[in-house]
């Protein structure tokens, strides 16, 4: 049976972004940035695990180091963005009074 990044991701429990790239940082050759999640989102076009896309995910065994690396940033960026859209907007910490 050949396995499919989908099959490896059904078995594999999902991982944090940030602790993949730390990881992969350190393997040598630079390891994927790969979460286990293999989704993507029909409205942006990237990977809800490592916020990659579908071009960027398909070149990574062709990429160098240096450009691993660069991307890793341009990941980090993506889900922080992410994060901050999803992120309710700031409430007071002071109770409003309706009187």
């Amino acid at each position: 049976m050949t396995m499919t990044t989908a099959t490896i991701a059904e078995k594999e429990p999902p991982l944090e972004l940030a602790f993949t790239i730390e990881r992969a940082k350190s393997q040598q050759p630079i390891g994927s940035p790969c979460t286990n999640v293999c989704r993507l989102d029909q409205a942006t076009g990237l990977c809800e695990g490592c916020f990659r896309d579908r071009a960027e995910i398909k070149a990574w065994k062709t990429m160098d180091d240096t450009a691993k690396l660069a991307l890793f940033d341009t990941l980090v960026a993506r889900h922080e963005k992410r994060r901050l859209a999803e992120e309710p907007p700031f409430a007071s910490a002071e109770p409003q009074n309706e009187s």
